[in-house]
């Protein structure tokens, strides 16, 4: 039936996205120790270290939250979207007619070097720029229009505020209690960053890494 389908798609569609995305964002930090320390230090200056991080400590997690948008920026979930033009236009010189299917290269566009100083390295400290400089210059609006993970507009992904929360407790509460070795026997030195083809910019070779307890939040 069709609201099964439609709730199967939603499900499958919310989870293995954001799963994804949370993997990169840990090998990326990972593979950038220093921006690791960073949110780990956030973290316990905001918890005192006494607990566990709760998702409404987020909002004032400002470097967990730009390192989420830069993993999103470089990896979206879904590097391609499609729309249909409602009127003519002209796109580099081809003439689109309207209720013409266009597939838009997310990807593309958020590694734009245009837009983005440095586009394909991992800098989450961009996205701190922009928010001290917020609606104050053409950098910081045309950033905002050119970070487009989950799309954009009223046929933007509905999950995108839960990909967020989803995404930034995940990663904060595996930096706060774990140190990660890469690897099988933990002794790699670099995460594989290479990206795989598909409908989701999942990773050619996934994560693997054994974590070691840094800290417990609960009674033993």
């Amino acid at each position: 039936n069709e609201s099964y389908s439609f709730g199967k798609d939603l499900f499958i569609a919310g989870t293995h996205t954001s799963a994804e995305a949370t993997q990169w964002a840990m090998a990326e930090l990972l593979n950038h120790p220093e921006a690791f320390q960073k949110v780990r230090k956030e973290i316990e200056l905001v918890t005192g270290n006494v607990r566990l991080v709760d998702e409404s400590d987020i909002t004032n997690l400002p470097y967990l939250q730009a390192v989420v948008k830069e993993t999103l920026r470089l990896y979206p979930p879904a590097p391609i979207t499609t729309r249909e033009c409602r009127q003519h236009c002209k796109i580099n010189s081809f003439d689109v007619p309207p209720k013409t299917a266009v597939a838009i290269n997310l990807y593309a566009i958020m590694r734009d070097p245009d837009s983005w100083d440095n586009p394909n390295e991992f800098c989450p400290e961009r996205f701190l720029q922009e928010q001290d400089h917020e609606d104050l210059s053409d950098d910081g609006k045309r950033m905002k229009f050119n970070f487009v993970p989950f799309g954009g507009g009223r046929r933007g992904c509905p999950g995108t505020a839960l990909a967020f929360s989803l995404m930034n407790t995940a990663v904060a509460a595996m930096v706060q209690c774990f140190d990660w070795k890469i690897g099988k026997d933990g002794k790699g030195e670099k995460v594989d960053m290479e990206s795989g083809s598909g409908m989701s910019l999942s990773m050619v070779h996934p994560l693997i890494c054994v974590p070691v307890v840094h800290f417990i939040p609960y009674d033993i």
